[in-house]
């Protein structure tokens, strides 16, 4: 059994990383805004303001993995905010030896081995730009950061992901690197159980150390 401890474990991401490795018995504690009315059995659900100091680094406390699954909403919308509160994770996690993963987005991959990236191209919409932007910028303070005691990994999902496009459960997925995956159909996507399954994976065999990894079908 693993202690993992998810921000932002009530949103579309975090809730299905919450659900998958509850099921699988770890010992899981959500930290969000608020408590939500239908919970997972089985998990501790706390509430509270990530950007409170307090807060965020109780977190870090009597566990083995963080997963932040923390999005540009709400408080943390604004340019710079999610990707400075994201560096102060990776800091605390160095500082408690707790292993960080982070919820990125499909913006900062690379549509071709010499680029551009996802959200340089010509028809990407507008209203995701920011937050891809925001994960991209956190990804590239990750890749920089020189402390050893820091064992990090960033997962980039399919260009189709999230609310807008639910998906179905495969039980199944492929992984990537850096450059967009697509299909035989040139389709990329991935539903938000089969990231989760890809995210709990990853905590129960860690394959992925200091490093961004890509998830399709």
């Amino acid at each position: 059994m693993t202690r993992i401890h998810v921000l932002g474990g009530t949103g579309y991401a975090g809730s299905r990383i919450v659900r998958e490795a509850a099921k699988r018995g770890h010992q899981v504690v959500s930290y969000s805004r608020s408590i939500p009315d239908k919970q997972t059995p089985g998990v501790e659900y706390r509430a509270g303001d990530v950007q409170d100091p307090a807060f965020l680094a109780s977190a870090f406390e009597h566990t083995d993995v963080v997963i932040s699954a923390l999005s540009t909403h709400g408080g943390l919308a604004g340019k710079g905010r999610l990707r400075a509160l994201l560096s102060t994770a990776a800091g605390l996690a160095a500082e408690r030896g707790v292993r960080f993963g982070v919820m990125g987005g499909a913006g900062s991959l690379l549509i071709a081995p010499d680029g551009p990236r996802l959200v340089d191209t010509p028809g990407f919409p507008e209203v995701a730009k920011p937050e891809s932007l925001e994960l991209a910028g956190a990804l590239d303070d990750l890749r920089a950061n020189t402390d050893d005691r820091l064992d990090w990994f960033l997962i980039s999902p399919a260009e189709n992901f999230g609310k807008h496009a639910p998906g179905t459960a495969r039980g199944h997925y492929r992984i990537g690197g850096d450059i967009l995956l697509r299909d035989e159909n040139g389709v990329s996507e991935i539903s938000g159980d089969d990231i989760a399954l890809a995210i709990t994976d990853e905590i129960e065999k860690p394959a992925h150390h200091r490093t961004r990894f890509s998830v399709a079908y």
